[in-house]
């Protein structure tokens, strides 16, 4: 098509779950339940982290900043859906739809490069104990996190300057709950061939370099564990990876599901259906999995709220 038959658009349709009328009020109540379920955990972990001194370590400084990020992905996608829901409007319009994309990007790789971060953090507890305090200073975790911040800014940056060169001629109806990156390069009529090979590279080297440095920190955690000559000191040595890797596992596992499933599943409503295993579930299970399976945390909570009810209901959870 040639740049004078090129019309771009001033909105979009997110299309959702589902188009059916008597399911959007139940769709309302349970996004609107687990957002908040979302919000206020995450908030308790933040809170309890910073009020403890006893949690004032490289470990919880990342799982605070974990739970900050949890809470700004949530935040980027779930408000306006619920929006739409109650407006009974599917339309964002096209500055807000390149607004959630790039806020989107920016704070699942953001996501990807903390839960890196953490796995160095307790690769170098398990494998390198006694120089762990010089290692793991706090000028140093501060500068692992600044960087993850500075990397997810300019991946989002690149994808995000893609984006706003194509053109969208038509009312673009997008089969999704957000505004996701592959799904308004799908829609563009302009060419994409850059954007497919921009997407396809940087998500694949900035997916797999940390998902690359997991994989070896755990198989060196695991070696140093095996080494450990009593049970108790494999136990203890173990259940301080535990949370960080039913994080890990739950985040990959939900984001590969996604995007290696077939193409076509991403052009139907069963696409976004998919997606909010990593969009909305597992922002909301990070804290349950971080409080409830965690003995520092729990105690701290306890500490808290110095409620016996507290503590039954968390011993009962753990």
């Amino acid at each position: 098509m040639g740049p004078g038959n090129q019309t771009q658009i001033s909105e979009f349709l997110l299309l959702g779950f589902s188009e059916d009328p008597e399911v959007q009020p139940l769709l309302f109540w349970l996004f609107l339940s687990m957002y908040l379920v979302t919000i206020f955990g995450n908030l308790l972990i933040i809170l309890v982290i910073i009020t403890d001194s006893h949690l004032h370590t490289p470990m919880y400084f990342f799982v605070s900043n974990l739970s900050l990020c949890d809470i700004c992905l949530s935040s980027t996608t779930v408000p306006k859906m619920l929006v739409n829901i109650q407006a009974q409007s599917r339309v964002i319009s096209y500055t807000g739809c390149i607004s959630q994309m790039y806020f989107f990007i920016l704070f699942v790789g953001l996501d990807d490069f903390l839960l890196t971060v953490m796995a160095y953090d307790r690769f170098v507890a398990i494998c390198h104990p006694l120089n762990y305090t010089v290692i793991m200073n706090p000028q140093i975790c501060v500068l692992m996190v600044l960087g993850s911040w500075v990397m997810s800014v300019m991946q989002s940056c690149l994808q995000g300057s893609m984006v706003l060169r194509l053109y969208f001629c038509t009312h673009v109806k997008i089969p999704h709950f957000f505004c996701e990156l592959r799904q308004m390069v799908q829609l563009a009529c302009s060419d994409t061939f850059f954007n497919y090979l921009e997407m396809y590279l940087l998500g694949g080297v900035l997916a797999v370099g940390p998902l690359a440095w997991i994989l070896f920190s755990y198989s060196k955690i695991v070696s140093s564990i095996r080494a450990i000559s009593s049970a108790q000191g494999k136990y203890k040595a173990f259940s301080t990876c535990a949370s960080h890797l039913s994080v890990v596992t739950l985040f990959y596992c939900s984001c590969m599901g996604v995007y290696l499933s077939s193409p076509a599943s991403h052009n139907t409503h069963s696409g976004a259906s998919a997606s909010v295993m990593y969009t909305v579930v597992t922002p909301m299970l990070n804290p349950f999995i971080y409080s409830l399976r965690n003995k520092d945390i729990k105690g701290a909570l306890n500490k808290c709220f110095g409620g016996n009810s507290v503590n039954w209901h968390l011993s009962r959870g753990g």
